[in-house]
């Protein structure tokens, strides 16, 4: 249930509620908007009438949330939540575009990739260190070493890192390491892992998983808001269905869907979800007229001998184009593209 605060409601009165929220047996979440103060109550609430808290001073009313995923639905938060990714913010006016190679492969290859992305206009850099990949025998990932090249990759630019997580045996490293983790669509159901991140106070790219309903997507977000890290960002990446002209198929109908339902900003990943470098651009447009808050586009300098998907990455020349194309469709959305505003140490 959430408890909406009076607008006079003193800072005492509102740590008193809490008090008495966890008296109960349940779990405290504020949210302190422009609007309102209102106080989450998580937990099995249906035995619980709500005039306990009614009766409490300062409190203006009382209401059960009715949708299952209790700390993402703009019931509980009704703003769109805003937060700061090393440089820039990510759920407001500001476009983020996160861009890189699938798998980092060598030093020189992603130094090159990001110092291309960022004179494109990328606002961040990904770049896969441990990869899940379907076939054992496939590249998968230089890890550790793979991390250092990202920090100086991060260090020449001054992108902040995106990059995936596997497990929760890695979780130490990669904070280290990382800017953002990535949680791949194979561990969107990883509750353990997720768990695991929510102690953790690193911004998170949830991906949608590959047949994943949105409730499901926002039910895992929850495991990840319940354990207190307020930064998630969702990822709608592609869903499996009949088709097999394209790698999966964008459900563009998502990000105006969990615009409605969710205050958590919504990324499109327009390069797994074609599966196809032909078709990256079109469905990057696409997304920021819907509404996204950014784009994560797999980039590389040499696509043809790539270890991991280089089919459906663009060349840096390509990707620069695409960049051109969504800063003018966001300028129509009356926003704009993210611009990192960071020293960079040469």
């Amino acid at each position: 249930m959430m408890i909406i605060m009076k607008p006079n409601a003193t800072p005492e009165q509102v740590e008193h509620v809490i008090e008495q929220v966890k008296a109960a047996g349940l779990n405290a979440h504020l949210s302190q908007g422009v609007e309102a103060t209102i106080i989450g109550a998580i937990g099995e609430t249906h035995n619980i009438p709500t005039d306990i808290f009614e009766v409490l001073d300062g409190v203006d009313i009382v209401k059960r949330i009715t949708q299952p995923f209790k700390l993402a639905s703009r019931q509980f938060h009704p703003e769109n939540s805003v937060f700061p990714l090393d440089g820039f913010t990510v759920g407001g006016e500001e476009i983020a575009i996160i861009a890189g190679p699938c798998a980092v492969e060598s030093r020189s290859q992603i130094i090159e990739t990001a110092q291309a992305v960022k004179e494109a206009g990328a606002s961040a850099l990904r770049g896969g260190v441990f990869k899940p990949r379907t076939s054992p025998y496939s590249f998968q990932g230089l890890g550790e070493e793979g991390l250092e090249y990202l920090a100086e990759a991060r260090q020449q630019t001054g992108l902040p890192i995106v990059a995936e997580i596997m497990s929760q045996i890695q979780l130490d490293l990669m904070v280290k390491h990382v800017d953002v983790l990535q949680v791949g669509a194979r561990n969107m159901q990883n509750f353990n892992l997720l768990r695991a991140i929510g102690e953790t106070q690193t911004p998170v790219l949830l991906k949608r998983g590959l047949s994943a309903t949105i409730e499901e997507l926002l039910m895992s977000a929850e495991y990840i808001l319940a354990g207190g890290n307020k930064q998630v960002m969702l990822c709608e990446r592609g869903i499996r269905t009949f088709e097999t002209t394209t790698r999966n198929t964008t459900d563009i109908n998502a990000i105006p869907v969990l615009k409605n339902l969710t205050h958590l900003p919504v990324i499109l990943d327009p390069s797994h979800a074609t599966g196809h470098a032909d078709y990256v651009s079109a469905i990057a447009r696409a997304a920021i007229a819907a509404g996204a808050d950014g784009l994560i586009v797999e980039v590389h300098p040499d696509p043809a001998h790539a270890v991991s998907d280089g089919k459906q990455s663009l060349r840096p020349e390509k990707f620069a184009e695409m960049v051109k194309q969504v800063g003018q469709i966001a300028q129509i959305m009356g926003r704009r593209l993210a611009s990192v505003q960071k020293e960079v140490q040469l």
